[in-house]
């Protein structure tokens, strides 16, 4: 079986930015003044470790869930394996095109259209001109903004920069294609054309990397389960395991509860 993404041993490190408001600046408090240098400059910066000898493999084809708490470095690594940063220490491999929706909006430019942007997403996302001529038609139609299409982004909803990144992203001929939280915006009508897609890009052998807090749709997109801790590998295994790692299988988890019941009647639709 051949190797599609490997991430070996990375770390990630960012830096606290601390930032003087203006009376701490002309009345600074002896704490102020004990945290800054010697020179009178501001407070010496921290660190804090967003990934911590993150480790692992997946084959061409696999579903894996990439699972864990707030904070605990899911977008970081999506943006390490798709090249949008490099890590600190460590490496990360991958095969082939890689596509997805990491965040909503991301790399438009609110001041030109809908359609411009389109372009441009798919050229940032590896496609030619061509190949994005072609396909037009079909991510216009999936995006289904309408007369929007031809007005700047910058006055869109965040559920139509949802609409309109994601549909970009399912019509790149990739090898992995990822999505953070590609759920948690939009109405129900485009959660239901996302679910569909989702089960086509799987189905197709393509390697999907899925995050998510809905226990239910990672058991439904996935068929294996990475769960962060604080920037750390805490399990790597079956989804429903997974699941009872991070507690959302408990009865203290009733906001998941409704979420799952919400993408079960979505998962019945389709």
């Amino acid at each position: 079986m051949t190797t599609s993404i490997v991430v070996d041993d990375v770390s990630k490190t960012f830096r606290y930015q601390y930032h003087r408001t203006l009376k701490q600046v002309l009345r600074p408090s002896r704490r102020t003044r004990e945290a800054a240098d010697p020179d009178g400059g501001p407070p010496t910066d921290g660190t804090f470790k967003a990934l911590d000898g993150v480790s692992f493999e997946v084959q061409q084809g696999e579903s894996i869930g990439l699972m864990g708490l707030n904070g605990s470095g899911k977008s970081t690594l999506l943006k390490l394996v798709s090249g949008v940063m490099r890590p600190d220490e460590g490496r990360v491999l991958t095969r082939g095109r890689i596509s997805g929706l990491i965040a909503t909006g991301a790399g438009f430019h609110n001041e030109l259209t809908g359609r411009d942007n389109i372009y441009m997403n798919a050229a940032m996302l590896g496609m030619s001109k061509e190949e994005t001529d072609a396909k037009f038609d079909d991510i216009a139609a999936f995006a289904d903004v309408g007369r929007f299409l031809d007005t700047p982004v910058g006055n869109y909803s965040s559920g139509m920069f949802a609409r309109l990144g994601f549909s970009v992203a399912v019509h790149v001929d990739c090898d992995i294609f990822i999505a953070d939280e590609v759920l948690a915006v939009g109405d129900r009508p485009f959660k239901r054309k996302c679910l569909k897609r989702m089960k086509e890009i799987r189905e197709s052998g393509i390697t999907m990397f899925y995050v998510s807090h809905s226990a239910g749709s990672v058991k439904r997109m996935c068929d294996r389960a990475i769960v962060l801790e604080k920037g750390r590998v805490g399990f790597d295994g079956d989804v429903e395991e997974a699941i009872k790692f991070l507690h959302y299988d408990g009865e203290d988890e009733e906001p998941d509860a409704e979420e799952d019941e919400r993408d079960d009647a979505l998962a019945n639709d389709i």
